[in-house]
């Protein structure tokens, strides 16, 4: 491929990613559900709980991702928030060797997970069963659920109380992107929640 066809394809590339964030944007219950996530975030931090996150592959990324940037920060300086990503190698190959894989994140919430607490399951097809089995956990435990998908009407959204389904497409790398500006707008809802003065 020529340098001038490289530059046609990113157009496409770009265009096509911005046409599923539109779609996305113009649904207002999209909207509302990603405000009613962050709602459920702010108040289990409010009153002393824990967000816990995961996902497999590029959704553990993000998981790990979101819990960062809430440890740490996103924007602006500020004190650190409670958020863990399920994503310790010790922890996943103890249980995955044990129990099995299926368990790796529900094993987790069994022994971590109190009632208040909130679970961000990321799954961009929605049928991922340790994801699933984590949202059991976190049901049985009396936390909340979040979950963070593709298509709507998927297993996992079933057992969320909010469920962010981005929209159904052919390839997971757009589902992987609206993901990500999910995600970031949660972080920023709650920054904005918790310290207002540092988006003046």
């Amino acid at each position: 491929m020529t340098e001038a066809g490289m530059q046609a394809q990113v157009e496409q590339i770009m265009r096509d990613a911005q046409r599923f964030l539109d779609r996305f944007v113009s649904d207002e219950s999209n909207l509302a559900k990603v405000a009613a996530a962050a709602q459920l975030m702010t108040g289990s931090l409010e009153a002393g709980h824990a967000i816990y996150s995961c996902g497999n592959g590029g959704s553990m990324s993000d998981a790990m991702h979101f819990a960062e940037e809430l440890t740490g920060r996103y924007r602006d300086n500020r004190p650190g928030l409670a958020a863990t990503a399920i994503s310790d190698p010790g922890h996943l190959s103890c249980v995955a060797n044990d129990f099995g894989y299926e368990y790796v994140f529900s094993r987790y919430i069994e022994a971590r997970g109190r009632a208040g607490d909130v679970l961000l399951a990321i799954s961009t097809s929605g049928s991922s069963k340790n994801v699933i089995n984590a949202c059991k956990a976190a049901r049985d435990a009396g936390m909340k659920v979040v979950s963070l998908t593709g298509a709507p009407g998927s297993k996992l959204g079933e057992l969320a109380d909010v469920d962010l389904a981005v929209g159904e497409s052919n390839y997971a790398d757009r589902v992987q992107e609206m993901h990500i500006k999910v995600i970031h707008s949660l972080i920023e809802l709650i920054e904005r929640h918790f310290f207002a003065g540092n988006y003046d």
